[in-house]
């Protein structure tokens, strides 16, 4: 399983994500270091998409 690799600026991916999928808040976009997998979560549960394809997804910006 890929493992979600936070790099740079989280601010910077964060605005990425809310111009892709324009439903995300902040509250779905909280990162806290540790605590990945319930941010994978949230995400998943509101993008639809699996956890494998959001790591690489959240890798490639």
């Amino acid at each position: 399983m890929n493992k979600l690799q936070v790099k740079g600026n989280w601010n910077v991916v964060k605005g990425k994500l809310k111009q892709k999928y324009a439903d995300l808040t902040d509250d779905d976009l909280t990162y806290v270091e540790g605590k990945e997998n319930e941010l994978l979560g949230r995400l998943q549960k509101k993008i639809g998409k699996a956890r494998e394809e959001l790591v690489d997804e959240l890798n490639n910006l």
